[in-house]
């Protein structure tokens, strides 16, 4: 088998494994209601999403750090076989805590499945075509986005909630064969050091944080709740001071810090922070500004939401196609660009604003988050050599992660819907307004940021020297 088609096996197993945990979000929230209804525990309902996220983001850079020490190959083999072991186990759960559990399992995999692929499209391809292929990858996301609650309200409907999870486990399995077959890695055999503390206390003090943050999230006014989300956020700094003082004595830091010494890395990580607070309010509240202002019905809502899914992918792809040509800083500014006249257009609409304002805002608001990130992927993945890359990679995904959580909790607080029975549209409306008009604030902090990222001939300057 020659060099060309062995890249292009490892490629599809990349892409099936993209899909599997890029789809995981939406088609678990469209089986929702008749998992809860089934299992009747309508009372943990956040918590079959938010332990799976939790997971996903802990683990994130620990797979990136193991992939750099143990190679790429293993690394993604074993989270595969724990995120399909998940699957088969959250199938088969016949209470709503042993969904929980078998979630958190799926989601100790899941970390691989987000941040390996990337690196090894770093490893494989040279920067021109890196940066098409992983333009291809990005837009798998949007893909994701579209056909993830039509696939997941089908299997509902005429098979169970159930097979959600046992669809992964056929795809899972060729994806794992694919790249285990094809992708050849020279690994040097030495005894490598594992940072079992940072591990562990990066592991109490990322769970104690995102844990209080759900908290925070649901807005309770029980003293008891406030109490415990004190006690983590305590917990939460003081483990993270820990942690930091760890990775500067380990000889192989989880996170090395030098990464973040890396002007591109720095600005990059900055960046997609401020994109993802973004983007999760997007997707987020202009369902429910469709709903609740416009007053319209649910299906109208995911279909007024098409365009944001279309263009993400497009976005993925032009600028997979001219990052190599027009430079990191031009795509990274045009993407902004779009992102601060889309959330412009979000800030000044009202209840009479045309549904055909509504769309190009959202379509406009699609290609700047395919665009942006898409190119910020890229710039990580290409400032550093293989010994670094994986951590890399993983740290960029474990900040927009981080970014989403943030952005999803601080604008909870300030949604205000009326009642709590009842949506009011006008006091829905004021305070959609209000978040808006922050996001558009942020956009702009993303338009400077942009500016400030290092052209391309630095950045591939960057990956010479470090390789």
């Amino acid at each position: 088998m020659n060099a060309n088609q062995t890249r292009k096996k490892v490629t599809i197993a990349l892409f099936v494994a993209t899909f599997l945990a890029a789809i995981e979000g939406t088609i678990v929230s469209t089986a929702m209601p008749s998992i809860t209804g089934e299992l009747q525990g309508i009372q943990q309902y956040s918590w079959i999403i938010s332990i799976y996220l939790l997971a996903t983001v802990i683990t994130t850079p620990v797979y990136g750090k193991l992939s750099d020490l143990y190679g790429r190959k293993k690394m993604f083999i074993i989270g595969a076989l724990i995120f399909l072991a998940g699957s088969m186990l959250s199938g088969v759960a016949q209470s709503m805590n042993q969904l929980i559990w078998f979630r958190a399992l799926q989601g100790l995999g899941a970390g691989a499945l987000t941040t390996i692929p990337y690196t090894i499209i770093g490893d494989l391809y040279p920067f021109e075509q890196r940066a098409k292929v992983q333009g291809w990858m990005s837009s798998i996301w949007g893909i994701a986005g579209i056909s993830g609650p039509l696939m997941g309200g089908l299997l509902v409907d005429y098979i169970s909630w159930r097979a959600i999870f046992y669809m992964n486990l056929p795809f899972g399995i060729v994806a794992i064969y694919l790249l285990s077959t094809s992708l050849r890695e020279t690994i040097e055999k030495k005894k490598r050091h594992i940072d079992y503390p940072g591990i562990v206390t990066f592991t109490i003090a990322m769970f104690s944080f995102l844990y209080a943050m759900t908290l925070l999230r649901e807005n309770t006014d029980e003293s008891g709740s406030f109490g415990l989300m004190g006690l983590l956020f305590g917990i939460a700094v003081l483990f993270f001071i820990i942690f930091a003082r760890i990775e500067v004595r380990s000889p192989e830091p989880i996170i090395p810090f030098q990464l973040f010494r890396i002007r591109i890395i720095s600005m990059a990580n900055l960046d997609s922070f401020l994109l993802c607070v973004i983007n999760v309010v997007i997707i987020f509240y202009l369902p429910l500004w469709i709903q609740g202002v416009y007053d319209k019905p649910a299906t109208y809502s995911g279909l007024a939401m098409i365009p944001l899914s279309v263009a993400w992918p497009l976005g993925s792809i032009l600028a997979g196609n001219w990052i190599s040509k027009k430079g990191l800083r031009f795509i990274g500014v045009m993407g902004s660009c779009f992102l601060l006249a889309s959330s412009i257009g979000f800030a000044f609409m009202t209840a009479s604003t045309s549904i055909v304002l509504f769309i190009v805002y959202t379509f406009m608001a699609g290609l700047s988050f395919g665009l942006s990130l898409t190119s910020l992927t890229v710039a990580v993945s290409s400032s550093v050599g293989w010994e670094l890359r994986g951590s890399a990679v993983a740290s960029n995904n474990f900040i927009r992660t981080l970014g989403q959580t943030i952005g999803i909790t601080i604008f909870g607080l300030l949604l205000h819907t009326g009642s709590a029975d009842t949506i009011e549209a006008s006091v829905l409306s004021a305070s959609l307004h209000t978040i808006f008009v922050w996001v558009a604030v942020l956009s702009v902090f993303v338009v400077l940021v942009s500016i400030g990222l290092p052209k391309l001939n630095q950045a591939e300057q960057q990956q010479r020297n470090a390789s």
